[in-house]
């Protein structure tokens, strides 16, 4: 076999895994360094004794799990493993975090509500559960199901998983394998990014504008041959964007045409969420996925999502959630489900909804009369054109003490978003909150 020098390393194989695997395993031995060009793709196909589309597609897989980049005539080389970005807050107290996406603390149950309800749930339980039980709980499946069958009235089979993001990457894993294509938006909830580049999928991006995923780019996404499309039908991280009817449907007609493909909805925001959900599954879709996870109105450290899908699906992702090995706790199920059914947690969730779209709105009209321009939509952050480099404009403001997103953190493709920021404004008070419109005001013309 032909061997191409890379360092004092050789690149080998002969199909498209296996060259990608070599130069992984020179990555990983440290004799490709971040910045070393990789060859040629005329140069290592003719070494090798490849056509060069196998070169092309073994590029193709390391660019895609962050591995190489690739910069047109500039070629490939080996990328920078910088870590990407994650949710969260940054703990750092110099600042006043508005970057962070996180729900209001006074907004979910207190600890003592948390307590009382998990205590109750204890008492009315008839022992321990044991390896072999059903891996979803009887309290937590009459709750869920109820609330599915609310939005689709078609049958389905349900599964609990350890959140959203759980519930994502088992759906992919079950479907792809390393290298497959699947279609994310574009901008893209950060930790959507992060599970399918580990993965080793591929992203294809598609774009998002004010009433979602747009017809066109997942029509080009089908086209490129995508397995699964990840979708969110309302209050989408970062731009707060939800499908209008018409948006919905027509995404609906599209997939049609594609009935295996699987659909996966992330309906993170459900029950606080300002519009109505609309599918974009159709009834014809064979595979198929609605993910609602607790951690937006329960609180993130409840690591519970209600996952209904088709049986097929279903069986796959059950494999995945053993009852002897994988399955989410009882415990945690059993107070999920009374949290979600106790009258003064509803009360609350109903109070936060009202809450984050008042707040939001709000400083969307103070941001107006500065000249600067931003979108409520749903959810918890307001997404806020910058008329310029987003990162500078977030540069200016941590001189000023605020911690914000800039737009291209969320992108898949270069130069989306880099226009925008994301803040997270529904803990600030009045005094705050105007403070934060002057300095984006002032960040974004200087």
């Amino acid at each position: 076999m032909t061997t191409h020098s890379a360092g004092t390393g050789r690149i080998t194989g002969q199909t498209a895994e296996g060259i990608a695997g070599s130069i992984r395993q020179l990555v990983d031995r440290g004799i490709l360094a971040p910045g070393d060009a990789l060859p040629p793709v005329r140069t290592l196909a003719a070494d090798l004794g490849v056509h060069r589309n196998t070169v092309v597609s073994a590029y193709r897989t390391l660019t895609s799990v962050g591995v190489a980049v690739t910069r047109g005539r500039g070629g490939t080389s080996v990328a920078d493993p910088t870590p990407v970005a994650e949710e969260g807050g940054s703990g750092d107290t110099r600042y006043t975090d508005v970057a962070s996406g996180n729900p209001g603390v006074r907004w979910l149950p207190d600890a003592a509500t948390v307590a009382d309800v998990a205590a109750g749930t204890a008492r009315t339980t008839d022992g321990p559960v044991l390896y072999g039980t059903g891996t979803v709980d009887p309290a937590l499946r009459d709750v869920a199901e109820r609330w599915i069958a609310a939005d689709r009235p078609w049958p389905f089979t349900l599964h609990v998983t350890g959140g959203a993001v759980d519930a994502v990457e088992r759906l992919l894993a079950q479907e792809l394998s390393r290298g497959d294509a699947v279609a994310l938006e574009d901008p893209c909830f950060l930790t959507s990014v992060n599970t399918v580049r580990l993965a080793g999928y591929r992203t294809v991006p598609v774009p998002v504008d004010a009433e979602g995923m747009t017809p066109a780019g997942l029509r080009a996404a089908l086209a490129a041959g995508v397995r699964a499309v990840v979708c969110t039908p309302r209050a989408h991280n970062p731009t707060g964007a939800s499908l209008t009817a018409p948006r919905a449907a027509e995404l609906r007609r599209i997939l049609a045409d594609h009935p295996w493909v699987l659909v996966i909805e992330d309906d993170h925001f459900s029950l606080l969420s300002a519009q109505p959900y609309r599918p974009v599954i159709g009834a014809g879709q064979q595979r198929w996925a609605l993910v609602r996870s607790v951690s937006k109105f329960l609180g993130p450290d409840l690591r519970l999502a209600v996952v209904a899908c088709d049986d097929r699906t279903a069986g796959r992702l059950g494999a995945r959630l053993s009852p002897g090995t994988t399955w989410v706790s009882h415990l945690l199920q059993r107070t999920a489900a009374g949290l979600l059914t106790d009258a003064g947690v509803r009360a609350r969730m109903s109070a936060a909804r009202e809450h984050y779209a008042r707040q939001n709105r709000a400083f969307v009209q103070l941001l107006a009369g500065r000249g600067v321009t931003a979108s409520a939509g749903d959810g918890l952050n307001v997404w806020v054109r910058t008329g310029g480099d987003a990162r500078a404009v977030a540069r200016r403001l941590a001189d000023r003490g605020w911690l914000v997103r800039p737009g291209g953190e969320f992108a898949l493709t270069p130069g989306t978003a880099a226009g925008h920021l994301r803040v997270t404004v529904h803990d600030l008070d009045a005094a705050a909150a105007s403070a934060l419109a002057d300095d984006i005001a002032a960040a974004a013309g200087g």
